[in-house]
Protein backbone atom coordinates (compact mmCIF):
# COMPACT_ATOMS: atom_id res chain seq x y z
CA UNK A 1 0.00 0.00 0.00
CA UNK A 2 1.04 3.54 -0.99
CA UNK A 3 0.70 6.23 1.43
CA UNK A 4 -0.43 9.45 0.07
CA UNK A 5 0.85 13.14 1.30
CA UNK A 6 -2.50 13.72 2.13
CA UNK A 7 -5.27 12.33 4.69
CA UNK A 8 -8.25 13.44 6.05
CA UNK A 9 -9.91 12.43 9.44
CA UNK A 10 -13.07 13.55 11.06
CA UNK A 11 -12.52 17.02 13.21
CA UNK A 12 -14.15 17.32 17.32
CA UNK A 13 -13.25 15.76 19.48
CA UNK A 14 -10.48 13.01 18.71
CA UNK A 15 -9.44 9.74 20.27
CA UNK A 16 -6.75 7.38 20.52
CA UNK A 17 -8.25 5.34 17.07
CA UNK A 18 -7.46 8.85 14.67
CA UNK A 19 -4.70 9.92 16.55
CA UNK A 20 -2.38 6.62 16.57
CA UNK A 21 -3.69 6.04 12.58
CA UNK A 22 -2.49 9.60 12.11
CA UNK A 23 1.19 8.48 13.97
CA UNK A 24 1.24 5.52 11.81
CA UNK A 25 0.68 7.37 8.45
CA UNK A 26 3.37 9.93 9.43
CA UNK A 27 5.74 6.99 10.16
CA UNK A 28 5.21 5.63 6.61
CA UNK A 29 4.87 9.03 5.47
CA UNK A 30 7.25 11.48 7.41
CA UNK A 31 5.67 14.58 4.94
CA UNK A 32 1.91 13.03 5.29
CA UNK A 33 -0.35 16.03 6.27
CA UNK A 34 -3.59 15.35 7.80
CA UNK A 35 -7.36 17.14 7.34
CA UNK A 36 -9.86 17.33 10.11
CA UNK A 37 -13.58 17.66 9.20
CA UNK A 38 -16.86 16.63 9.24
CA UNK A 39 -17.63 15.65 5.58
CA UNK A 40 -15.35 14.94 3.48
CA UNK A 41 -14.80 17.09 0.01
CA UNK A 42 -15.45 15.59 -3.07
CA UNK A 43 -12.30 16.06 -4.70
CA UNK A 44 -10.43 14.77 -2.02
CA UNK A 45 -7.59 12.75 -3.70
CA UNK A 46 -5.67 11.40 -0.48
CA UNK A 47 -6.48 8.94 2.24
CA UNK A 48 -9.89 8.90 4.44
CA UNK A 49 -9.67 6.98 7.72
CA UNK A 50 -12.00 7.00 10.82
CA UNK A 51 -15.07 8.86 8.93
CA UNK A 52 -16.68 8.66 5.43
CA UNK A 53 -17.49 5.09 4.89
CA UNK A 54 -14.86 3.76 3.26
CA UNK A 55 -12.01 1.48 3.05
CA UNK A 56 -10.51 2.60 6.61
CA UNK A 57 -13.75 3.55 8.31
CA UNK A 58 -15.28 0.89 10.86
CA UNK A 59 -18.36 2.82 12.09
CA UNK A 60 -20.69 0.79 9.38
CA UNK A 61 -22.60 -2.70 9.92
CA UNK A 62 -21.49 -5.10 9.26
CA UNK A 63 -18.31 -4.63 11.22
CA UNK A 64 -15.36 -6.24 10.50
CA UNK A 65 -13.84 -8.69 13.02
CA UNK A 66 -10.56 -10.67 13.54
CA UNK A 67 -10.73 -14.20 14.36
CA UNK A 68 -11.05 -13.69 17.47
CA UNK A 69 -13.84 -11.17 17.91
CA UNK A 70 -12.34 -8.40 17.87
CA UNK A 71 -13.84 -5.45 15.82
CA UNK A 72 -11.25 -3.37 13.61
CA UNK A 73 -10.84 0.48 14.24
CA UNK A 74 -9.32 2.49 11.74
CA UNK A 75 -5.49 1.84 13.08
CA UNK A 76 -6.39 -1.96 13.26
CA UNK A 77 -7.32 -1.93 9.45
CA UNK A 78 -4.55 0.35 8.30
CA UNK A 79 -1.88 -1.52 10.54
CA UNK A 80 -3.07 -4.68 8.86
CA UNK A 81 -1.94 -2.86 5.26
CA UNK A 82 1.32 -1.40 6.89
CA UNK A 83 2.55 -3.32 9.81
CA UNK A 84 4.16 -6.13 7.88
CA UNK A 85 6.52 -3.58 5.89
CA UNK A 86 7.32 -2.56 8.93
CA UNK A 87 8.18 -4.76 11.26
CA UNK A 88 7.60 -8.68 9.15
CA UNK A 89 4.73 -10.64 9.29
CA UNK A 90 5.77 -12.50 12.60
CA UNK A 91 6.08 -9.43 14.66
CA UNK A 92 2.89 -7.56 13.05
CA UNK A 93 0.86 -10.32 14.38
CA UNK A 94 2.45 -9.77 17.69
CA UNK A 95 1.79 -5.94 17.78
CA UNK A 96 -1.73 -6.53 16.79
CA UNK A 97 -2.56 -8.43 19.38
CA UNK A 98 -0.58 -7.35 21.91
CA UNK A 99 -0.70 -3.60 21.06
CA UNK A 100 -3.29 -2.44 18.47
CA UNK A 101 -6.71 -5.02 19.70
CA UNK A 102 -6.75 -3.43 22.84
CA UNK A 103 -7.24 0.18 21.48
CA UNK A 104 -9.49 -1.06 18.80
CA UNK A 105 -11.51 -2.67 21.24
CA UNK A 106 -11.81 0.56 23.38
CA UNK A 107 -13.07 2.77 20.36
CA UNK A 108 -15.35 0.19 19.79
CA UNK A 109 -16.95 -0.49 23.05
CA UNK A 110 -15.60 1.39 25.14
CA UNK A 111 -13.48 -1.28 27.16
CA UNK A 112 -11.14 0.48 29.54
CA UNK A 113 -7.76 1.46 28.49
CA UNK A 114 -5.23 3.46 29.75
CA UNK A 115 -3.63 4.97 26.76
CA UNK A 116 -6.66 5.69 25.31
CA UNK A 117 -7.59 7.74 28.66
CA UNK A 118 -4.00 9.66 27.90
CA UNK A 119 -4.18 10.38 24.66
CA UNK A 120 -8.46 11.45 25.24
CA UNK A 121 -6.59 13.77 27.96
CA UNK A 122 -5.22 16.33 24.84
CA UNK A 123 -8.55 17.23 24.07
CA UNK A 124 -9.35 20.64 24.70
CA UNK A 125 -11.41 21.71 28.18
CA UNK A 126 -14.79 22.94 27.73
CA UNK A 127 -13.78 25.88 28.81
CA UNK A 128 -9.89 26.44 27.51
CA UNK A 129 -10.42 27.73 23.98
CA UNK A 130 -7.87 26.08 22.64
CA UNK A 131 -7.74 24.76 19.19
CA UNK A 132 -8.94 20.57 18.86
CA UNK A 133 -6.87 20.49 16.13
CA UNK A 134 -3.40 21.71 17.89
CA UNK A 135 -4.49 19.45 20.42
CA UNK A 136 -4.89 16.64 18.16
CA UNK A 137 -1.44 17.47 16.62
CA UNK A 138 0.05 17.52 20.13
CA UNK A 139 -1.72 14.27 20.37
CA UNK A 140 -0.56 12.76 17.64
CA UNK A 141 3.41 13.77 18.47
CA UNK A 142 3.09 11.41 21.65
CA UNK A 143 1.65 8.69 19.88
CA UNK A 144 4.18 8.52 16.95
CA UNK A 145 7.06 8.37 19.79
CA UNK A 146 4.84 5.70 21.50
CA UNK A 147 4.57 3.85 18.34
CA UNK A 148 7.99 4.27 17.02
CA UNK A 149 9.60 2.69 19.95
CA UNK A 150 6.90 -0.25 20.23
CA UNK A 151 8.55 -0.48 16.02
CA UNK A 152 12.00 -0.58 17.30
CA UNK A 153 11.12 -3.04 19.71
CA UNK A 154 10.01 -5.24 17.17
CA UNK A 155 12.36 -4.98 14.78
CA UNK A 156 14.97 -5.61 17.79
CA UNK A 157 13.66 -8.73 17.88
CA UNK A 158 13.78 -9.77 14.63
CA UNK A 159 17.71 -8.97 14.53
CA UNK A 160 17.98 -11.20 17.39
CA UNK A 161 16.22 -13.83 16.50
CA UNK A 162 19.23 -15.32 14.59
CA UNK A 163 21.34 -15.39 17.26
CA UNK A 164 19.09 -16.83 19.45
CA UNK A 165 18.52 -19.80 16.82
CA UNK A 166 22.25 -20.34 16.74
CA UNK A 167 22.72 -20.49 20.62
CA UNK A 168 19.54 -23.20 20.65
CA UNK A 169 21.17 -25.40 17.93
CA UNK A 170 24.17 -25.22 20.30
CA UNK A 171 22.42 -25.78 23.04
CA UNK A 172 22.50 -28.79 25.82
CA UNK A 173 19.86 -30.72 27.76
CA UNK A 174 17.92 -28.11 26.99
CA UNK A 175 19.27 -25.09 28.56
CA UNK A 176 20.41 -22.14 25.95
CA UNK A 177 23.54 -19.86 26.66
CA UNK A 178 23.10 -16.60 24.86
CA UNK A 179 26.31 -14.38 24.16
CA UNK A 180 24.56 -11.51 25.63
CA UNK A 181 21.12 -10.36 26.89
CA UNK A 182 18.95 -10.54 23.45
CA UNK A 183 15.11 -10.31 23.18
CA UNK A 184 14.94 -14.60 23.15
CA UNK A 185 11.24 -15.38 23.50
CA UNK A 186 10.36 -14.90 20.21
CA UNK A 187 13.44 -17.09 18.56
CA UNK A 188 12.36 -19.77 20.82
CA UNK A 189 8.78 -19.88 21.10
CA UNK A 190 7.99 -23.32 19.43
CA UNK A 191 11.08 -25.18 20.53
CA UNK A 192 11.74 -27.35 23.54
CA UNK A 193 14.19 -25.17 24.98
CA UNK A 194 13.86 -25.42 29.01
CA UNK A 195 16.03 -22.76 30.57
CA UNK A 196 17.86 -19.27 28.77
CA UNK A 197 21.04 -18.20 30.64
CA UNK A 198 22.41 -14.85 29.44
CA UNK A 199 24.59 -12.15 31.12
CA UNK A 200 22.39 -10.06 33.39
CA UNK A 201 22.21 -6.50 32.73
CA UNK A 202 22.83 -5.81 36.32
CA UNK A 203 25.97 -7.74 36.55
CA UNK A 204 26.43 -11.46 36.71
CA UNK A 205 24.37 -13.89 35.28
CA UNK A 206 20.78 -14.91 34.72
CA UNK A 207 19.08 -18.22 34.07
CA UNK A 208 15.39 -17.95 33.35
CA UNK A 209 12.41 -20.72 32.47
CA UNK A 210 11.24 -21.08 29.28
CA UNK A 211 7.40 -21.24 29.43
CA UNK A 212 5.04 -23.47 27.93
CA UNK A 213 3.44 -21.78 24.59
CA UNK A 214 0.22 -23.47 25.60
CA UNK A 215 -0.39 -23.39 28.99
CA UNK A 216 2.01 -20.47 29.34
CA UNK A 217 3.11 -21.50 32.56
CA UNK A 218 7.18 -22.15 33.14
CA UNK A 219 8.15 -25.38 31.72
CA UNK A 220 10.22 -26.22 34.88
CA UNK A 221 10.37 -23.60 37.36
CA UNK A 222 13.30 -23.33 40.02
CA UNK A 223 12.78 -25.10 43.32
CA UNK A 224 10.11 -23.44 45.66
CA UNK A 225 12.51 -24.10 48.71
CA UNK A 226 14.57 -21.04 46.59
CA UNK A 227 11.92 -19.06 46.05
CA UNK A 228 12.63 -15.11 47.94
CA UNK A 229 15.15 -16.59 50.15
CA UNK A 230 18.51 -14.73 50.87
CA UNK A 231 21.18 -15.49 49.08
CA UNK A 232 22.96 -18.13 51.56
CA UNK A 233 19.98 -20.08 52.44
CA UNK A 234 19.60 -21.10 48.45
CA UNK A 235 23.35 -21.47 48.85
CA UNK A 236 22.45 -23.90 51.85
CA UNK A 237 19.73 -25.87 50.09
CA UNK A 238 20.97 -25.70 46.73
CA UNK A 239 24.59 -26.66 47.51
CA UNK A 240 25.40 -24.38 44.63
CA UNK A 241 27.72 -21.65 45.72
CA UNK A 242 27.10 -18.29 43.79
CA UNK A 243 23.45 -18.51 43.47
CA UNK A 244 22.26 -15.05 44.57
CA UNK A 245 18.66 -14.59 43.87
CA UNK A 246 15.38 -16.54 43.07
CA UNK A 247 12.42 -14.81 42.13
CA UNK A 248 9.20 -15.67 44.36
CA UNK A 249 7.35 -16.54 40.89
CA UNK A 250 10.50 -19.21 40.54
CA UNK A 251 10.94 -18.18 36.99
CA UNK A 252 14.57 -16.59 37.64
CA UNK A 253 17.72 -16.72 39.14
CA UNK A 254 20.68 -14.62 38.97
CA UNK A 255 24.41 -16.12 39.69
CA UNK A 256 27.78 -14.91 40.08
CA UNK A 257 28.66 -16.62 36.68
CA UNK A 258 27.52 -18.61 33.70
CA UNK A 259 28.86 -21.86 34.69
CA UNK A 260 27.03 -21.88 38.09
CA UNK A 261 24.04 -20.31 36.39
CA UNK A 262 24.05 -23.31 33.86
CA UNK A 263 24.66 -25.70 37.45
CA UNK A 264 21.63 -24.35 38.84
CA UNK A 265 19.34 -25.51 35.59
CA UNK A 266 21.48 -28.65 35.70
CA UNK A 267 19.80 -29.19 39.18
CA UNK A 268 16.38 -28.71 38.31
CA UNK A 269 16.63 -31.23 35.58
CA UNK A 270 18.02 -33.78 37.71
CA UNK A 271 15.24 -32.96 40.84
CA UNK A 272 12.58 -33.59 37.63
CA UNK A 273 14.32 -36.66 36.60
CA UNK A 274 15.71 -35.08 33.32
CA UNK A 275 18.81 -36.83 31.60
CA UNK A 276 21.45 -34.50 31.86
CA UNK A 277 24.77 -34.96 29.81
CA UNK A 278 27.93 -34.99 31.67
Amino acid sequence: MQVPAKGFTHGGKFHADDVFSTALLQIVRPDFTVQRGFTVPDDFDGIVYDVGGGEFDHHAEPREERYNGVPYAAFGKLWRELGAGLVGENQARLLDENFIQPLDLNDNTGEQNSLCDAIGAFNPVWDGGESADECFMQAVAVAKQILQKQLDAAQAVNRADDLVRKAYEESRDGIVVLPTYLPWKNGLYRTDALFVVYPSQRGGWSAQCCTDRKTKKNKLPFPRSWAGQPAEVIEAKSGIKGIRFCHASQFLITADTQQIAVEACRQVLRNNGRPVSE
